[in-house]
C-alpha cells in the first residue's frame, strides 16, 4: 500500500489528466494563449507526478552491495529532475507563447468555455490544495509545531519529502495560473483589450520558473544531505539524556538517506565503570532503540565510544 505522501502524489495526477486535457481542449477552441499556457501548466504537473511516483517506486530498493543503505536519495534526485526539466521546460514554453501573442495578439473565443473550463479547473485544484494542507498540517502536528503559523517557507524547509512540498507548491501555483488566465482571458474578450491574453501567459510562464526555482533550491540542499528537522534533533538529544546507559555523549550527527530514513552517528560515554565487550554492545542496543523509538524513520544508528 502507497505511503500517505505518495498518495498525495496520486490524487494530484488523476486529477491533472483530465484538467490537461480539458485545458488543451478549450485553448484549441478559444484560441487563448493563456488557456494554452495553463495546458501546458497542467501537463508539465502531470510530468512531474510521474517522475516523482518513479523516484518513490526506485527508493524501495533494499540494500545491495553498491548502496549499502538503500535507495531512498532517488526521490530527491528524481525530485530535482522535476525542478529542472519539467517545470523550467513548462515556463519556458509558456513564456515562448507569451511573447508571441504579444507580437501578434488576437481576439479570444468561446469565452463561456474557457470560463467553465477554468472554473471546473480551481474546483479540482483547490479540493487538492486541501489534501495537501491535511498533510501538512499532520507533518506539523508530529514535529509538534503550531500548524498554520508555520510559514510555507518554513515548512519546506523542514519537511524531508519532495512528495508534500512539491504538490503543495504545484497547487498553488496552479490556483494562482488560473487566476492569471482567468483575467487576460476576460479582458481579452470582454473589454477587448488583447494584449491581456499573451501577457497572462508571460505571467504563467515566469510563475512556472519561479516555483522551479523554489523545488530546485529545497532539493538541492536535501540532496546535499541535510539533518533531521531541529525539532526532532531536540527529541534525539532528550533521548539520549535520559537513558540510564549513557554518562554523556557528543558529536550527535544525523543524515536523511531518503524521506524514510534517517542515519544518527554519535560518540558517546556508557555510565557503567566496568563492563565487558557483551554488556557495552547490550547498553548500545538499548540506547539504540530508544533513539528509533523517537522516530520511525530512524533505521541506522553508529555508536563511538570514548
Amino acid at each position: 500500500m502507497a505511503d500517505r505522501s505518495t498518495a498525495v502524489v496520486y490524487v494530484a495526477l488523476g486529477g491533472n489528466l483530465l484538467v490537461a486535457a480539458l485545458k488543451f481542449a478549450a485553448a484549441t477552441i478559444s484560441r487563448s494563449t493563456a488557456m494554452l499556457t495553463e495546458a501546458i501548466h497542467s501537463a508539465a504537473d502531470c510530468a512531474n507526478q510521474i517522475l516523482l511516483l518513479i523516484g518513490n517506486k526506485r527508493s524501495q530498493a533494499g540494500p545491495d552491495e553498491t548502496h549499502a543503505f538503500g535507495y531512498g536519495g532517488e526521490v530527491y534526485f528524481w525530485a530535482f529532475v522535476v525542478a529542472v526539466m519539467v517545470l523550467i521546460a513548462g515556463g519556458a514554453a509558456s513564456i515562448y507563447e507569451g511573447v508571441r501573442k504579444l507580437a501578434d495578439p488576437e481576439p479570444v473565443r468561446s469565452l463561456s468555455i474557457s470560463l467553465t473550463v477554468l472554473g471546473l479547473s480551481a474546483l479540482f485544484e483547490g479540493w487538492s490544495l486541501r489534501f495537501d494542507l491535511r498533510e501538512y498540517r499532520r507533518v506539523a502536528f508530529r514535529h509538534r509545531l503550531p500548524g498554520f503559523r508555520v510559514s510555507l517557507w518554513r515548512f519546506i524547509e523542514l519537511s524531508k519529502d519532495p512528495n508534500l512540498y512539491e504538490t503543495l507548491l504545484k497547487d498553488i501555483a496552479a490556483l494562482a495560473g488560473i487566476g492569471i488566465a482567468l483575467v487576460g482571458v476576460v479582458l481579452s474578450a470582454t473589454f477587448h483589450r488583447l494584449w491581456a491574453d499573451g501577457a497572462a501567459s508571460l505571467g504563467i510562464g515566469l510563475l512556472l520558473v519561479a516555483d522551479s526555482w523554489v523545488i530546485a533550491r529545497a532539493t538541492r540542499s536535501l540532496v546535499a544531505g541535510e539533518t533531521v528537522a531541529p525539532p526532532l534533533l531536540k527529541d534525539l538529544e532528550n533521548a539520549l539524556r535520559s537513558g540510564p546507559h549513557i554518562r554523556a555523549f557528543a558529536n550527535l550527527k544525523t543524515l536523511h538517506l531518503g524521506p524514510s530514513t534517517i542515519l544518527i552517528a554519535v560518540t558517546v560515554e556508557l555510565a557503567s565503570e566496568s563492563i565487558t565487550s557483551q554488556s557495552a554492545a547490550d547498553d548500545l542496543d538499548k540506547v539504540s532503540d530508544q533513539l528509533k523509538a523517537v522516530d520511525e524513520r530512524v533505521a541506522h544508528v553508529f555508536f563511538r565510544l570514548r
